[in-house]
């Protein structure tokens, strides 16, 4: 298994920032901080905690000296308030509200008086309570009980393979519509191995990773001018 590296969500969004250039397509609506799937929304993290991360800076509030059950205690009650506020359901008449106490005490499996103590007193659930309140909103039991960092690391993550698949569906399509055009020469041979590269390549830093996959698209440019130089050169005269 490779060793993992530590959470940093800063390194996470170079990468990402990366593949979204080579792919001409522009960061604003993918690392969007505000709305419904924004990287507050999807992390769980207040707008300006998540900002804070992205600019390096630790959250707010990220008091020392704090007790770490304390700690840990308010954050789950935190996230399952944020929770609340913003995975609404969609009323008969059409509104989007919060759901009830006791709709969400009965997916967890307590009640909603339980709920409602555990809100105001801010002690958390254990972990089955809470794990059921958290796939009541359809997500895992990390998004309630991972540090901030780690919170938006892991979306950004999940960004950053889905990007990097995309991108390595771009580079078939390539190779594909090539050997469907009859063209000499074997595109796996320099299209293909661009996005092999970004895939073996996707743990490894980038101050590592970028410049062997730059050398490598520079390598694949070359040999396709190459092709074209010879294809029009044995041509009609």
């Amino acid at each position: 298994m490779n060793e993992r590296f530590a959470v940093d969500p800063v390194r996470t969004v170079r990468r990402i920032t990366s593949l979204l250039e080579r792919a001409g397509m522009d960061s604003g609506d993918v690392l969007r901080v505000e709305g419904e799937g924004g990287l507050s929304y999807a992390s769980g993290l207040p707008v300006e905690d998540v900002q804070s991360l992205l600019r390096g800076e630790p959250p707010h509030g990220n008091g020392g000296g704090a007790d770490p059950v304390e700690e840990r205690h308010s954050r789950v009650v935190a996230r399952i308030v944020f929770l609340r506020r913003t995975r609404l359901r969609t009323s008969a008449d059409g509104q989007r509200r919060a759901y009830s106490l006791a709709d969400i005490a009965a997916g967890a499996g307590t009640s909603a008086q339980w709920l409602d103590k555990m809100i105001k007193t801010g002690k958390a659930p254990n972990l089955d309570h809470a794990a059921g309140i958290a796939s009541f909103f359809g997500e895992s039991i990390e998004f309630l009980v991972a540090p901030p960092a780690e919170a938006l690391d892991r979306v950004l993550q999940r960004i950053h393979k889905e990007l990097l698949e995309q991108t390595v569906a771009r580079q078939d399509g390539d190779i594909q519509r090539l050997k469907d055009s009859g063209r000499a020469g074997s595109p796996s041979s320099d299209l293909g191995v661009v996005g092999y590269a970004a895939r073996a390549l996707a743990d490894v830093p980038d101050d590592t990773a970028q410049p062997i996959i730059a050398l490598i698209e520079s390598i694949a440019r070359r040999s396709r001018e190459e092709r074209a130089k010879e294809s029009r050169a044995d041509g009609p005269g």
